[in-house]
C-alpha cells in the first residue's frame, strides 16, 4: 500500500475515533448512574495498559511474519528487541519521559474539561491546539508554512468556531457555574498547549530515530503508566482504598478506555505518514460529523446558517491546506 493510501486512511481512521471518543467521553461523565462515578485517572491508566498490550502484539507480528522460525524462537526474539531498544537504551528511552508525561497530563484535563463544560464550547476551544501545534512546528522542526498555509490556519479556526458557535439558551447557561467553566476552560487552554509541544517533540523523535513506532509506543506508554499511576494515588488515592480502583466501570467506561488507548497509537500512524497540522483538520472534520451525529441520532443540536456555513469554511480551509503541498521542511538535521 502506498505511503499516500496510508496516510489519507490514517487521517479517516482519526476522524472516526475522535468522534467516537468525545461523544462517549462527554455521555460517561454526564450520566447519572448508581454507585460511584468511574475515576478519570483511573481510566487514562487503563487506557496506557491497554496501549502497550496493543503495541507488544504488533512488534511480535512484525517480527512473525519477517521470521520463519518457531513460536518460540519469536518470543525470544521479541524479548531481544525490547530489552535492546528499552532498557539497554536509557538514553533514548527517557527522552520519551517528556511528551510521555505531557500527554498523561493531557489525558486527564480532558476529563475535567468534558466533565465542566458543554460540548460545545469544549471543542471549540480545544481547536486552538492547530495554532499551537503549527507555531510549534515551525519553532522545533524548522518548517516553513506557506502564505496559503497561514491563511488556512484561519479560515480553518473562523469556520470551526462558528460550526460550534454555542447557543444563547438561558437553560444551558445555568447547567454551568462560573467556576466549573472557569475549570473547564482553563483545562482546554493548558491541554491545546501540551497538545502542540508534545505531538510535534514526539514527532521530532520519530522522524530522528529509525526505531519502530511501536517500539516508541511502548516506551511512551510504559512513562505514561507510571506517571498515570502517580496522578491516581496522589489525587484519588482515599476513593481508591475505599471503593477501589476500578469503581463505576461498565461497558461505556471500557468503550471509553479502548478509544483513548486506540486514538494514541492512531496518532502515532499520522505523525508518521502525515504531519500533526494535517491531524488538526483531520479532527476538525470530526467536529462537524460529531454535530451531524447528535443532530440525526442523539436529536440535542439544531442547525442553523451559522453551523452550515462554518462547515464550508472548514472543508474549503483542508483543502486550501493541501493546494500547495506538503509544507518545505528546514531541519538542522537530516
Amino acid at each position: 500500500m502506498s505511503s499516500t493510501k496510508l496516510k489519507y486512511m490514517s487521517l479517516g481512521v482519526l476522524v472516526f475515533q475522535t468522534t467516537s471518543l468525545v461523544l462517549t467521553m462527554r455521555y460517561s461523565r454526564t450520566l447519572q448512574g448508581e454507585g460511584p462515578r468511574y475515576l478519570a485517572s483511573s481510566a487514562v491508566v487503563s487506557a496506557e495498559l491497554l496501549k502497550i498490550f496493543t503495541c507488544v502484539l504488533l512488534v511480535y507480528k512484525d517480527h512473525s511474519e519477517s521470521s520463519t522460525a518457531a513460536h518460540i524462537s519469536v518470543i525470544r526474539a521479541l524479548n531481544n528487541v525490547l530489552t535492546q531498544e528499552i532498557i539497554n537504551k536509557p538514553m533514548d528511552t527517557l527522552k520519551l519521559a517528556i511528551p510521555s508525561g505531557i500527554y498523561t497530563l493531557q489525558n486527564n484535563l480532558l476529563y475535567v474539561a468534558l466533565s465542566n463544560l458543554d460540548a460545545a464550547t469544549y471543542q471549540v476551544t480545544y481547536q486552538l491546539k492547530i495554532l499551537t501545534t503549527a507555531l510549534f512546528s515551525v519553532s522545533m522542526l524548522g518548517r516553513r508554512l506557506g502564505v496559503y498555509q497561514w491563511l488556512s490556519l484561519l479560515i480553518l479556526m473562523a469556520g470551526v468556531a462558528l460550526v460550534q458557535w454555542p447557543s444563547d439558551s438561558a437553560e444551558a447557561q445555568e447547567q454551568l457555574t462560573a467556576g466549573s467553566q472557569f475549570v473547564g476552560v482553563m483545562a482546554v487552554l493548558v491541554a491545546c498547549c501540551s497538545s502542540g509541544f508534545a505531538g510535534v517533540y514526539f514527532e521530532k523523535i520519530l522522524k530522528e530515530t529509525k526505531q519502530s513506532v511501536w517500539v516508541r509506543n511502548i516506551q511512551l506508554g510504559l512513562f505514561g503508566l507510571i506517571f498515570g499511576l502517580m496522578g491516581v494515588f496522589v489525587y484519588d488515592g482515599s476513593r481508591v482504598r475505599e471503593s477501589g480502583m476500578f469503581q463505576g466501570y461498565n461497558h461505556l467506561t471500557w468503550t471509553v478506555v479502548a478509544l483513548q488507548a486506540l486514538g494514541g497509537l492512531v496518532i502515532a500512524a499520522v505523525i508518521k505518514y502525515a504531519d500533526n497540522i494535517l491531524k488538526g483538520f483531520a479532527t476538525s472534520l470530526s467536529i462537524i460529523l460529531s454535530t451531524l451525529i447528535s443532530y440525526f441520532l442523539l436529536q440535542d443540536f439544531e442547525p442553523t446558517g451559522v453551523f452550515f456555513l462554518g462547515a464550508v469554511l472548514v472543508i474549503a480551509a483542508t483543502f486550501l491546506y493541501g493546494y500547495e503541498g506538503k509544507p518545505s521542511v528546514n531541519l538542522s538535521r537530516a
